[in-house]
């Protein structure tokens, strides 16, 4: 084997370290910079309305999960008890689509179903609904992305039940309720605190739902606070604040996640079903059918109100103008850009990470070898308001902070969407380098010429749909353009909150549908491509 200190790989994955660091570092710096610049102030943000911010955060957070979970654990074993019927992978692959539209394009198809001059607006209050803004609006909008997200885990976890313990059941007769007792319900609640701690984790995250959704300060999280502080009111050491508390949130939560066991990047990928034994009565099987039908009409129903109000926008003048064009070939350039830094970043860890395993002697892993594992996931305890946050502290003692939006749009959103893009690099690397790492080390193939000779053909179809992703969760980000956009850098999800805010709604409908027909496209790319890779293997 080469050593550890002439491979390439090594030192490909030390600078991509560097650059993670340098990201969260310079944001840790700026707020630190700020903080000991106004102690006094940073102090002061600790009022009553900080406290009544903080109790929102976990109080939403809370009862998203709660109002996720629940029901997503019946839905998950109506589904799990009829592992064969028409129309069910269709009903699953429904159920993933809320993972490829952008919040703020699943926030205005909830506003046009159940807003004040929404589709239901007439059959619920009678001509007189208030809208949906705020708490109940951020509740219906979390349950929409996270139910089926959580449904599609729960049901890998039943997926995972012996085959011969369903085998036995059936010998026993047992029945519906004995067998949840004794089989499914160990099983899910096994299952449980992961699930339910990764939803209050993204609940707790959430930035683009509150804000559009909000509508006030008596819905305001920790992370529109800190986008309010710096963009509104421009209080800088009240963000700080915000900020580092926010901080310590996601890191508690991280942290307890580990303990439980959950999968933080939300892989929803479910096995091939295995063969059941299973006996359903009549009346189960019409109570199942109602909870899944219900499920369904809940997930498509913002999802066809988009399209609905999306194809009733002028859609030609809106292709027409100057503003709309250049926010959408500014989202297309951004987004490629930090997709291609992200595959870039993640494929220099893994190979990095390999190359350390293979060199390390056994049992023992350096501290090296341990930051090239885990350093991309580090990212996760840093959401991307809180990285521009720091940022925009540090970078307004220099200059201008807009102009330098999309290196740092760029940058952030790379960074971010490393986690999910290792998740597709990595095993297809590991598997590439089992086969040919010792015939590249006996002819001495190394760096770019054992990339393209060796490596590329294993790793094309799994670095296609790691770009795809990415350049998906790039497009649809509005965390880190809210805090950088302007009138000179605009990008499609800051254009259409702009046009939301403007009272807009025709416009902003149709920039929804642009935008979540990109996404979603770019999704099914990488899911097929995924497909591929695993029918090549």
């Amino acid at each position: 084997m080469q050593r550890a200190t002439s491979d390439p790989r090594i030192t490909a994955g030390i600078a991509a370290l560097a650059a993670i660091a340098l990201l969260i570092g310079g944001a840790f710096a700026g707020l630190l910079f700020e903080g000991v610049h106004d102690l006094s102030g940073a102090w002061a943000a600790f009022d009553p309305y900080l406290l009544r911010v903080v109790r929102f955060t976990l109080w939403q957070a809370a009862l998203s999960a709660l109002l996720s979970v629940v029901p997503a654990l019946f839905v998950a074993r109506a589904l799990s008890r009829h592992p064969r019927f028409p129309g069910r992978a269709f009903i699953l692959q429904l159920f993933a689509v809320p993972l490829a539209l952008p919040a703020i394009v699943a926030a205005l198809g909830i506003l046009a179903l159940y807003g004040r001059a929404g589709y239901f607006a007439g059959v619920i209050g009678g001509g007189s609904w208030p809208g949906i803004y705020g708490l109940s609006g951020i509740l219906v909008a979390h349950v929409f992305f996270n139910l089926p997200l959580a449904t599609r885990l729960f049901l890998e976890a039943l997926q995972t039940i012996p085959t011969d313990q369903w085998r036995l059941a059936s010998q026993l007769g047992m029945a519906a309720r004995s067998a949840f007792r004794l089989i499914e319900w160990p099983t899910l609640r096994a299952a449980l605190p992961g699930v339910a701690g990764l939803v209050f984790m993204l609940c707790i995250t959430s930035f683009t739902i509150i804000l559009t959704l909000g509508g006030g300060p008596a819905a305001t999280t920790l992370e529109v606070g800190i986008y309010q502080a710096l963009r509104f009111d421009f209080d800088p050491a009240r963000a700080v604040t915000l900020t580092l508390l926010q901080i310590a949130l996601t890191f508690i939560v991280m942290l307890a996640l580990t303990r439980l066991g959950a999968n933080v990047v939300g892989d929803t990928n479910l096995p091939v079903a295995q063969r059941r034994y299973l006996s359903v009565g009549g009346g189960e099987t019409w109570l199942n059918a109602m909870l899944i039908v219900l499920a369904l009409l809940f997930v498509v129903g913002p999802m066809a109100a988009t399209v609905m109000a999306g194809l009733g926008a002028d859609l030609d003048r809106l292709a027409g103008e100057a503003t709309v064009r250049q926010a959408t070939l500014t989202s297309v350039v951004l987004g490629f850009l930090s997709a291609l830094l992200s595959v870039m970043l993640s494929l220099a860890l893994t190979m990095a990470r390999r190359a350390l395993a293979l060199n390390s002697r056994a049992g023992r892993k350096t501290l090296l070898e341990h930051a090239a594992d885990t350093g991309a996931s580090f990212v996760l305890v840093v959401p991307p308001i809180v990285v521009g946050a720091g940022w925009f502290l540090l970078l307004r003692h220099v200059g201008d902070v807009f102009a330098i939006a999309p290196v740092m749009v760029v940058t952030v959103n790379a960074v971010m969407a490393m986690p999910f893009a290792l998740r597709a690099i990595r095993p297809a690397y590991d598997a590439a380098s089992e086969r040919h790492e010792r015939l590249c080390a006996q002819l001495g193939i190394v760096g770019w010429n054992r990339l393209m000779l060796v490596d590329w053909p294993s790793l094309r179809r799994p670095l296609a749909t790691a770009f795809a992703f990415a350049m998906a969760l790039s497009l649809g980000d509005l965390g880190v353009i809210a805090l950088f956009g302007s009138d000179s850098v605009q990008t499609l999800p800051y254009l259409l909150l702009a046009r939301m805010g403007s009272y807009r709604t025709e416009d902003a409908a149709g920039l929804a549908l642009l935008l979540g027909l990109v996404c979603l496209s770019l999704i099914v790319a990488a899911h097929w491509l995924g497909r591929e890779k695993l029918r090549d293997a």
